[in-house]
């Protein structure tokens, strides 16, 4: 495996057609309220207006280059990935992922949380090594090149990134498909990874027990019914993405309006903005997300992502309930929040916390409650490494 130094920087002639795409915008009809077919057209007009004629593309690039960028090559692959080093000698490794329509623009603020905890509440002792890689086929990590690329795939990338890295012990944190990736990574690497810290739990209607409902509470009854309405209308994107991504591909690969609406709509339905998105997510980072895909023209690659997980059939809990320990931290419009005795089912849960604001996107929504709540969990796992060790 290769290492290099990696720094943004995007052709000029790239943000020229960008420009003159948006300037060119054939804009569809609409009826109903706002949102209430998908992405409100007023609202993206005026995203769109300011992605033109605000948006400063080389202010948002020079503030991800504040970070250490790297590529990993391997096999047919170049993995992009931010390596972002504490001071501190004990710090824990930890291995961060995002999921889809995120990025690394997702850990931008979050980083310094946790490489510098004790300037944001924490202690030196609570430190954290991080390393945050794109996915491959999203922004700056080369596309698969054949088909079955799914997320088991991801994760052992990730494992073999860690062990050149030299990180024999490690954490690993992530929402979306970064959940998943992240417990995939533990099942792969069981003696490497001594706990998983998650956002979104994948653990569903538990068939196999006589009562699923018994010991779950009221109020994770409402929730869970709640969340159950929300995806019935909001999750129509993984029926496309897991059978005809390349059909989608090519208006969103053509078009950068296109693109905003499909990413947008998902920020506005997942946040915890109340109807406003900036209450949750600036513009700015918004764009930032969304530059991310378009500049690297990586929209297809990404959603193939949903086909190779649906068609490849690799079973997470092929051999039982992870052993790891896991803590999850449940935001309050987070897609889907299963009770707590269905995630013990798949997990051993060693950690559970229920947030008061935040929703899928935690780590641009609410970073301070999110780095505060990995820094808790991992203080437990810290520990129990102590006593092993002692």
């Amino acid at each position: 495996m290769k290492i290099s130094p990696f720094k943004i920087n995007i052709d000029a002639a790239v943000i020229d057609d960008l420009h003159q795409r948006l300037r060119n915008t054939r804009w569809p009809d609409e009826i109903g309220q706002d949102w209430q077919y998908g992405t409100d057209r007023q609202w993206l007009q005026s995203l769109c207006q300011y992605w033109l004629e605000q948006y400063d593309w080389r202010q948002q690039e020079a503030k991800l280059n504040q970070f250490e960028h790297f590529t990993a090559e391997f096999d047919d692959q170049s993995l992009h990935f931010i390596h972002a080093r504490s001071p501190h000698a004990e710090a824990l490794p930890l291995i961060m992922t995002h999921g889809w329509p995120g990025s690394i623009v997702e850990f931008s603020r979050i980083l310094p949380m946790l490489t510098h905890p004790e300037k944001f509440g924490g202690t030196a002792a609570d430190a954290f090594h991080v390393v945050c890689p794109s996915i491959p086929g999203y922004g700056f990590s080369t596309a698969p090149t054949r088909p079955g690329f799914d997320q088991k795939c991801v994760a052992e990338g990730h494992v073999r990134l860690m062990a050149e890295l030299g990180y024999e012990r490690y954490g690993a944190q992530g929402g979306d498909w970064g959940s998943a990736i992240s417990s995939w990574t533990a099942v792969l690497a069981p003696k490497q990874v001594c706990g998983i810290h998650l956002t979104l739990v994948f653990a569903g209607y538990p068939k196999h027990l006589p009562d699923p409902f018994a010991g779950v509470t009221d109020r994770e009854r409402r929730v869970l019914s709640e969340r159950q309405k929300l995806m019935t209308d909001g999750t129509g994107y993984q029926a496309i993405q897991g059978s005809r991504p390349q059909t989608l591909g090519y208006g969103l690969h053509d078009s950068p309006s296109g693109l905003a609406a499909w990413i947008s709509e998902k920020f506005y339905f997942w946040t915890d903005c109340h109807g406003q998105l900036e209450n949750s997510v600036s513009r700015d980072e918004l764009l930032t997300n969304i530059m991310l895909y378009w500049v690297t023209g990586t929209i297809t690659s990404s959603t193939r992502l949903y086909y190779e997980s649906n068609h490849v059939g690799n079973n997470l809990f092929e051999h039982g309930r992870i052993a790891t320990p896991t803590g999850c931290t449940m935001f309050p419009a987070e897609l889907y929040q299963p009770p707590r005795s269905w995630a013990e089912e798949l997990y051993n849960i060693q950690h559970w916390t229920e947030q008061p604001a935040g929703g899928h996107f935690a780590a641009l929504e609410q970073p301070e409650l999110l780095a505060a709540d990995i820094r808790t969990f991992f203080q437990k796992i810290r520990l129990l490494e102590n006593k092993a060790r002692s």
